[in-house]
């Protein structure tokens, strides 16, 4: 991105920049997707090395966390530590300088974006409280939900993948906001609130592992001890997403990259992710991406963005915006 220097290939290798023609073609002009999107993600893990990151005239909002160590900040007016389990907000256009030394070597990492909600998102919640590193009580989640955002992104580009990462943005968002505002617990109730993250994120490994098999929520509850309705609950409350809604989108994504990287024909694609109907996966698959998979495989090279109408949201409200849209849907699994 212009106007970043990232000294002694910082984050050479370790960060996606989406091309700006994805998100033309894909965000851009697109009324909800263009709410919120990301532009870049990266990483830096713990290294003995010294280095530094400098910007300045950047337009997207950055978030950084610092998972271990420790890196001396400066934003022009400010000088400061970012340290383990802590986070912080840049705003567009702000100068940034970061530096890690050997004795205090650190893991960070950080993800541009932008979009139309950004500028009511920063004063409805306040990001400027977040100009400096704030605490981060379950960085778990955190580095849980950036994991799953760098892995799709690096299957590609397609508009299942752009869409997954940009809803997962979301949610990252809101545990910034949100768990960072300390809740006295009794022990016993903090171990078995982590021991259902944990269970939860078995429940995720499990159907990514089992995608070809005609799961349901009675079958991945019983797997892991829970009955459907307070798995269901528990699993909505951490993904936004219902089991089987959040199973589709995983099902459907697998098949976008089967389209892109393989030879097979839609049969054979709808039965590597667990439907043996064709016409039905069709169905189901068009309903994710907007496309059908004969529609979606004939079209991934990107076509250079045509003029399209602009939707504006400025008199919109955050509440107003997401009323439009109903993140649950209902379907038939097989």
């Amino acid at each position: 991105m212009e106007n970043i220097k990232h000294e002694d290939d910082f984050f050479e290798k370790k960060h996606i920049t989406v091309p700006t023609a994805v998100i033309n073609e894909y965000v851009k002009n697109k009324f909800f997707r263009n709410a919120l999107y990301i532009t870049e993600i990266g990483s830096h893990i713990t290294t003995t090395a010294s280095y530094q990151m400098k910007q300045s005239n950047c337009p997207d909002y950055v978030l950084l966390y610092c998972l271990a160590g420790k890196g001396q900040c400066e934003t022009g007016t400010e000088v400061f530590s970012l340290e383990a389990n802590q986070f912080m907000f840049l705003s567009p256009q702000q100068f940034f300088h970061f530096q890690a030394k050997p004795e205090n070597p650190c893991s960070l990492y950080w993800i541009h974006f932008n979009g139309q909600m950004v500028d009511e998102l920063k004063t409805t919640y306040d990001l400027q409280q977040f100009r400096t590193p704030a605490p981060l009580p379950l960085s778990n989640q955190v580095t849980s939900t950036w994991q799953k955002i760098h892995s799709c992104l690096t299957d590609g580009f397609a508009l299942e993948n752009i869409g997954y990462a940009n809803l997962n943005l979301y949610h990252l968002i809101s545990l910034l906001l949100f768990v960072n505002k300390p809740i006295k617990k009794g022990q016993k109730q903090e171990e078995n609130i982590q021991q259902d993250e944990d269970q939860l994120e078995q429940s995720i490994v499990f159907m990514k592992e089992n995608l070809h098999k005609p799961l349901s929520v009675e079958v991945i509850s019983k797997e892991f001890n829970y009955s459907s309705s307070h798995y269901s609950t528990l699993f909505k409350q951490k993904t936004g997403l219902s089991p089987i809604d959040y199973l589709i989108r995983l099902k459907i994504q697998h098949a976008c990259q089967l389209l892109n990287k393989s030879n097979l024909i839609i049969k054979e694609v709808a039965q590597k992710v667990g439907y043996d109907d064709p016409f039905y996966f069709s169905r189901i698959f068009k309903k994710i991406t907007g496309k059908s998979p004969v529609e979606y495989k004939g079209g991934l090279k990107i076509k250079p963005a045509m003029p399209k109408t602009t939707y504006s949201t400025s008199n919109w409200s955050v509440n107003e915006l997401l009323s439009k849209f109903t993140p649950e849907q209902t379907y038939q699994i097989y």
